[in-house]
């Protein structure tokens, strides 16, 4: 089974070609996440856990999930990471949470994807993000045949500045940046909720038409990405700056 967490859409669209590929269920985490539900799943082929790289680590969200969560059948677990360049030791602390998770840990795939954290870097046109994807597309095939394989997954070793940006970097990132204050919705705004609809944490909500954040960012940027009229800002960081949303995967042929 894939179990995917996304919020732009680049792992889902991972897991739903892994999942295609494979002959597998591709099941996205969101409700439970959102609802705060835990529930046990059950998979006899190896399990596949899909999600972004937040600060060179998984979400902290999604590492939530799986610790409250129950995994039965198969003991096998992969991890795919997508990127905007690099997971750093972001393996190293997953083979330890595979030991909590009493699963064994078969390895973890990167698997760089366009940009999309739009707080605080420059996002791609559509044409290079497509040109990403494409690039990408060719990547994942060789990760899929590894894990149809049931090899290992090995991934590069992080080296000093991989280890200090998950061991160092990461808890800083969620100390002084992780933060919803700075979102603001501009005049454009319609009203229509769709931010508050895409939120995995039930962060926004609507007050007299127009969106309010609470203190339960995990900074996936749907909010930001999916409104339609581009009425949602992180302060002055993102101005200017186009939105990213990757599409549903779609085999070819």
């Amino acid at each position: 089974m894939v179990i995917y967490f996304t919020g732009t859409g680049n792992s889902r669209w991972a897991a739903q070609y892994l999942a295609e590929e494979l002959g597998q269920e591709a099941l996205d985490c969101f409700e439970a996440v959102r609802g705060g539900r835990r529930d046990t799943y059950q998979s006899q082929e190896p399990w596949i856990f899909v999600c972004p790289t937040y600060a060179w680590r998984i979400p902290r969200v999604f590492e939530e999930f799986l610790l409250a969560s129950r995994f039965q059948g198969n003991r096998k677990a992969y991890f795919l990471l997508t990127c905007g360049g690099s997971i750093g030791d972001a393996p190293t602390h997953l083979e330890k949470l595979c030991r909590k998770l009493g699963l064994e840990y078969m390895g973890t795939a990167d698997l760089v994807m366009p940009e999309n954290y739009v707080a605080m870097f420059q996002v791609p046109e559509p044409e290079e993000a497509e040109k990403i994807r494409c690039q990408a597309l060719s990547v994942l095939g060789k990760q899929k045949e590894a894990i149809a394989a049931g090899q290992r997954l090995r991934p590069a070793q992080p080296g000093l500045k991989g280890r200090l940006q998950t061991w160092v970097v990461n808890p800083l990132f969620y100390l002084l940046c992780v933060r919803a204050k700075p979102f603001l919705a501009t005049e454009d705004c319609v009203g229509c909720g769709v931010c508050v609809q895409k939120c995995p944490m039930n962060n926004v909500r609507l007050k007299n038409g127009r969106p309010v954040w609470g203190d339960s960012c995990t900074h996936c940027m749907a909010c930001i990405s999916y409104c339609p009229v581009e009425a949602v800002e992180y302060g002055a960081a993102s101005r200017g700056k186009p939105r990213y949303r990757c599409p549903e995967y779609r085999a070819k042929g």
